[in-house]
């Protein structure tokens, strides 16, 4: 497989400004898992904010007219099912991820996760939204996104 090279525009809000290089590793790697799983072939770019759950409801409410906190959002800039990719030099820009890092630390005590282990499975199931899987179109798009994100966590070592 081509060597696939991946580039990451890191934001956030002040509150997270000082997230670590392990900490953008993980999500860096949790990302290229998630290319390498579904074949992607191409070089490309994402945008990764890392916020609180007000800046995700902010975002949430504005676009999705949902006025509530939630994990992660994605804002995909194609429809791999009907557009053409383009990009500069090679480089396809596939959209934005936004990751709560309040509701994360959250998530994983609920759910008995670390947190960098909760940050990676949000940052593959954003990219598999930003490949075109879309968990709420049916129930049968719901379990192959479900059996993509198992099947990439389990390559991750976190």
């Amino acid at each position: 497989m081509k060597d696939v090279k991946l580039f990451i525009d890191f934001s956030s809000t002040k509150k997270f400004e000082e997230c670590d290089y392990y900490f953008k590793l993980v999500i860096r790697r949790a990302i290229l898992a998630t290319l390498e799983h579904e074949g992607v072939l191409f070089n490309a770019e994402a945008s990764v904010t890392l916020c609180d759950n007000d800046y995700i409801r902010r975002i949430n409410k504005q676009y999705r007219d949902k006025d509530s906190a939630t994990d992660v959002l994605s804002f995909p800039l194609y429809d791999f099912s009907t557009e053409e990719l383009f990009g500069v030099d090679d480089t396809v820009p596939l959209g934005d991820i936004v990751i709560s890092i309040e509701r994360a630390k959250a998530q994983a005590r609920e759910l008995g996760n670390t947190f960098l282990t909760e940050v990676a499975f949000l940052a593959v199931h954003s990219t598999l939204h930003l490949l075109g899987y879309d968990h709420e179109r049916s129930a049968e798009d719901d379990e192959a996104q479900c059996q993509a994100q198992r099947e990439i966590m389990a390559t991750l070592e976190i």
